[in-house]
């Protein structure tokens, strides 16, 4: 099966509507989504008319979603995207490729990462996910800044591979869980770790204020059909920050793997179509190394068989 994303996008050429636009990634390149299908004749008895928006896309993809792919494929198989032309570098700027409706972030996922910050984990036949919430407004596109908010001084990376949902779902068994899939895409759970923990309660622990920050979630570069990627537990995750590597690992380390992890929050409540959970860090963050983010760091967080986004800090303005 051929490879194939789907990203937003905004076009820079002077004059240019900039309204939010689909486009075909194949090979590195972009493709006006629309343009493609209409090369294809594909209209709304094929249900492909919602391809223009992602979010809205996604939003039923549980009832347009395989058609939509399967009329990707034709394309590409027919040689179409080189027929429309792609997408000059330069002219266009990527987005968030859809706005998620809920993030949900599985902590201590991977035993090397929950054991360089000091996490004792009970056995794993004794336990279950550990999920939060992070705020769908800290998503940022790739090629944006990060802001360090003034009053944090350790802030850190997780690349962590992003799954989002297609169908709505509860109670969904762990054996059906890749059904409720609609695909894949990549995020960085930017977190301030000083801010994680507070002393005026007696609940020391404070995930969502420090993950929750606008721009903590770099998210893309695009989205990737579910049936694309051939193994989502053995896809090499990334994460480099100025150059220099610092998280390099498999989604094969997770201790629940993603079908566990559906299951688990589905048994608590209704999991809707642009459901996002990110699916846990391996090892390699800032805190096990003693070193944060400073203005002026530059991230990329890569997954294989997705891409790679890339992000800069930067200090808040006064």
């Amino acid at each position: 099966m051929s490879w194939f994303g789907i990203a937003t996008y905004e076009s820079l050429v002077p004059g240019a509507v900039a309204a939010r636009r689909t486009a075909l990634v194949q090979h590195g390149r972009l493709y006006d989504l629309e343009a493609v299908l209409d090369h294809m004749g594909a209209g709304a008895e094929d249900g492909v008319t919602a391809s223009r928006d992602l979010t809205a896309l996604l939003s039923d993809w549980y009832v347009h979603g395989e058609a939509v792919c399967a009329a990707v494929r034709r394309a590409i198989e027919a040689g179409v995207p080189a027929r429309v032309g792609a997408l000059v570098s330069g002219e266009y700027r990527l987005c968030v490729p859809y706005q998620p409706g809920r993030i949900f972030a599985t902590a201590s996922n991977f035993y090397e990462h929950a054991a360089e910050m000091g996490t004792k984990l009970a056995p794993r036949s004794e336990s279950s996910p550990y999920i939060f919430m992070k705020a769908e407004t800290s998503v940022t596109a790739s090629g944006t800044d990060v802001v360090l908010p003034p009053n944090a001084e350790r802030v850190d990376w997780e690349v962590e591979l992003a799954v989002v949902i297609g169908r709505p779902g509860r109670h969904i068994p762990a054996a059906q869980a890749h059904e409720w899939i609609a695909g894949y895409t990549v995020i960085n759970d930017v977190s301030a770790r000083d801010l994680n923990r507070r002393t005026d309660y007696p609940f020391t622990h404070d995930w969502f204020r420090g993950k929750s920050f606008d721009t903590f979630a770099p998210l893309g570069p695009w989205f990737v059909p579910r049936d694309v990627i051939r193994d989502p537990q053995n896809l090499r995750m990334t994460l480099s920050v100025n150059g220099e590597t610092m998280q390099n690992d498999t989604t094969a380390g997770m201790i629940f793997n993603i079908a566990e992890q559906i299951a688990y929050l589905s048994d608590i409540l209704t999991l809707k179509p642009g459901d996002l959970i990110a699916t846990g860090t391996p090892t390699g963050v800032g805190m096990g190394r003693g070193v944060y983010l400073k203005a002026g760091d530059v991230m990329v967080a890569g997954i294989e068989g997705i891409g790679a986004i890339e992000n800069r800090v930067v200090a808040q303005r006064k």
